[in-house]
């Protein structure tokens, strides 16, 4: 089990503030699974609106944060980092469950499972915890495209 800290998501990841949603990577292993952290702070650009009276992380950016997880783990199951020539999409979302609010001061770990890949579909089971209880749980599909396949649809 490796761990990763901000430098190395920065490489494997292309988002940037204020769509980055994980802070560092604190096991992973190639081909199967990583766990990842979220510190959740009250500076987050959308507790000023989600809600301003009783600040919660929205669903689909816990949603989000595994997605961001399951990329660097396929990027490093390639041996490939992030460039300007390929895009990570988001392809569906299954059976996507919130147990849990997640409030500034949480810290958020993320832990994805790598169930199948196969051509450029990648298939994850995703958990969200905050300390020991599960705060959301999905499963993911995503693609990697170069952008000449992403700009013209296929």
């Amino acid at each position: 089990m490796i761990s990763m800290d901000i430098h190395e998501v920065l490489e494997y990841l292309p988002h940037r503030y204020p769509f980055l949603l994980i802070d560092r990577v604190t096991s992973y292993e190639p081909g199967k699974s990583i766990t990842a952290v979220k510190n959740v702070t009250i500076n987050e650009p959308f507790f000023s609106g989600h809600f301003p009276h009783r600040p919660i992380m929205p669903g689909v950016l816990i949603i989000e944060a595994l997605a961001q997880a399951a990329a660097i783990l396929s990027f490093r199951t390639m041996n490939h980092k992030a460039d300007e020539m390929s895009v990570y999409y988001f392809v569906g979302i299954d059976h996507a469950r919130f147990k849990r609010p997640v409030v500034p001061g949480d810290t958020l770990m993320l832990e994805v499972t790598l169930k199948r890949h196969a051509r450029s579909i990648w298939i994850f089971s995703g958990v969200a915890r905050v300390n020991d209880t599960v705060a959301a749980e999905a499963e993911l599909m995503c693609t990697i495209r170069s952008i000449d396949d992403a700009t013209s649809g296929n």
